[in-house]
């Protein structure tokens, strides 16, 4: 039998490489997407770190399923490691990629340090709310136009070397292999076993009571 796992998302984007990056192991996961609407997360943490088990010990106490979350962001040296935990609403409180990215090279315009980093940060929480925490960074340099249609977020601007690609013109399997997601996912997946058998332990046991009718 699979183990549940809950996405502490509905980005479609992020489940999807994540699925892929853990296929062939015995867990079914899903997001939140695949359950009734529950309360939003207010992601107010000062770190990754803070943000990620926010999400995850929630979801995990909410649902009542070993949840994950990631939280991750791009860190711009020219920008003093913003806009970090505020990636995805760098634009505004309901910004889409394109806003976000726009912002970033109006604010870029004019500075030839382009260094930055993809950081990211994944909690596994059980609803007990003991967790699991694992890292991953990637380091690259921002172009000064979007160039590649697939992946999501800052992967247009994200030019990594070693590829000679940004993020948005790689496949999922080569993001995969580099990226700061697949770094920490691959780190989780090499001790899945040991999770697995970490979540038995900690999920909560239920004990079955023997229903006694009243004696008339």
């Amino acid at each position: 039998m699979k183990q549940i796992i809950v996405l502490a998302t509905t980005n479609k984007g992020k489940t999807r490489e994540i699925k892929r990056l853990l296929n062939g192991f015995p867990i079914d996961i899903k997001n939140l997407a695949d359950f009734g609407p529950i309360p939003e997360v207010i992601e107010d943490g000062e770190t990754f770190d803070d943000n990620a088990y926010k999400k995850a010990s929630f979801t995990a106490k909410v649902l009542g399923y070993p949840a994950m979350a990631d939280d991750s962001g791009l860190c711009v040296e020219a920008l003093d490691g913003a806009p970090g935990v505020h990636s995805a609403r760098y634009a505004g409180k309901n910004a889409t990629d394109a806003d976000n990215v726009k912002k970033m090279l109006d604010n870029l315009k004019g500075q030839e340090n382009r260094n930055a980093a993809f950081k990211c940060v994944i909690s596994i929480a059980v609803p007990t709310g003991a967790a699991l925490t694992y890292e991953g960074e990637c380091k690259g340099i921002l172009t000064k136009k979007p160039i590649g249609d697939n992946g999501f977020g800052y992967d247009p601007l994200f030019f990594y070397p070693e590829f000679n690609k940004t993020f948005a013109q790689l496949t999922i399997e080569e993001k995969g292999r580099v990226s700061h997601r697949g770094k920490a996912l691959k780190d989780l997946a090499e001790e899945m076993d040991k999770i697995l058998k970490w979540i038995d332990i900690n999920m909560p046991k239920f004990q079955r009571v023997e229903c006694k009718g009243r004696n008339s």
